[in-house]
């Protein structure tokens, strides 16, 4: 049988779409690795998932014809523009940043409702990512609804795999960071001091990055930011609301929260996939793979293989955190994972500070986010 006559599921199938994390439980069980209709190979358990993020000259980032920097690139390339990216997210620049993120989330709980439900993902989840994004880049407050849109248009896109959008989204993203980039060229010596700007100070290799390179960093940043800070929130939201022990012991243990969220971001992923390429013929588990073959990391199995982390759902703060790839491992280990940590201890102490309890609305289900998103869409919570 020729790689492309066994097709072992769909990824995307209503079935799937149903409950993700329940069907790649399933899937981990019965086919550790999976062939789809889109070419793709996806790896569920954790060992094989971590001998292919730490072996990145068998495994290639290079998985697209797009530049995507440092994301998908390979050493030496990434190595430069990865030095780069790192500097953004020191412990020095996350201090500085903290009281602006600790305003926003003040700003968005104060608005919340506290009598009867509110809708958690479009009155917390996507404004906070959304207003933090464009803060840590230090973009003007007109950006934020052009951006709210954006995001949406490049889910539907993506969702679609409809190509020809997805290359106008890109490319209205695009005009975005340019035009920020012209402001601050513009101003000359009176330009913020924002990282948009210290992006165009940046040199590699004894030249200036390119506006292409700026905006590809930007966009990486931005797309997670947009996308997986929002789901994040809403997901632990969620797993607060319906598991009120633990909510109870986060709100007497503060000091324990960033380690919490990583836990509860392990059982329920934010972010669902990451690709590699194949650089030479390669056998995971009991299939042989041809190189230049798409491999899928499902970050929503392997953290929830029972051979690593027993009952997968259990809640536990005594795991070792070098089985959480919750920000992967190895050299494209996620470089804003500092960032991330600082928002969702911020969000969660802002919350906690004004709110007696987060609860489930009664009567009301969650909206789950399909493929390639991941946590809810539509969130009703009771706050109080």
């Amino acid at each position: 049988m020729t790689v492309d006559e066994r097709i072992d599921w769909d990824p995307r199938s209503g079935e799937v779409q149903g409950d993700q994390i329940a069907a790649y439980d399933e899937m981990r069980g019965k086919c550790p690795v999976a062939h789809s209709a889109y070419g793709n190979w996806t790896v569920f358990g954790h060992a094989d998932t971590l001998a292919i993020l730490q072996d990145h000259e068998t495994y290639s980032n290079e998985v697209s014809a797009h530049l995507s920097v440092p994301n998908g690139m390979d050493p030496p390339t990434h190595t430069v523009f990865r030095q780069i990216v790192d500097r953004y997210y020191t412990p020095e620049k996350m201090a500085a940043f903290e009281p602006a993120c600790r305003a926003i989330a003040a700003a968005l709980v104060a608005q919340l409702p506290r009598t009867g439900e509110a809708e958690f993902m479009a009155e917390l989840a996507e404004p906070f990512a959304n207003h933090v994004q464009c803060a840590f880049m230090g973009w003007p407050e007109s950006l934020r609804e052009p951006l709210r849109e954006w995001t949406k248009k490049n889910h539907r896109a993506t969702l679609a795999l409809d190509r020809a959008a997805m290359s106008a989204v890109a490319l209205e993203f695009d005009g975005y960071i340019r035009d920020q980039l012209d402001v601050r060229r513009a101003a000359g010596a009176d330009a913020p001091q924002d990282a948009t700007t210290e992006l165009l100070t940046e040199t590699v290799d004894g030249r200036p990055l390119t506006d292409e390179e700026i905006v590809s960093i930007v966009r990486n940043w931005t797309v997670g930011e947009l996308g997986t800070i929002a789901a994040s929130v809403g997901i632990i939201a969620e797993y607060l609301a319906t598991h009120p022990e633990v909510q109870q012991q986060l709100r007497e243990n503060p000091a324990v929260l960033e380690h919490a969220t990583d836990e509860i971001l392990r059982i329920h992923a934010p972010l669902i996939a990451n690709r590699r390429r194949t650089t030479k013929p390669v056998t995971i588990g009991d299939r042989e793979i041809p190189a230049g073959e798409k491999v899928m990391v499902l970050w929503a199995s392997a953290n929830r293989d029972e051979s690593v982390f027993g009952d997968p759902d259990e809640f536990r703060l005594d795991r070792d955190p070098a089985d959480n790839l919750l920000y992967g491992t190895g050299i494209h280990y996620c470089p804003g994972a500092p960032l991330a940590r600082l928002e969702l201890r911020v969000i969660l102490e802002e919350l906690f500070a004004a709110t007696t309890a987060i609860e489930p609305a009664e009567g009301a289900v969650p909206a789950r986010a399909a493929y390639p998103g991941s946590g809810y869409t539509v969130l009703p919570l009771r706050i109080r």
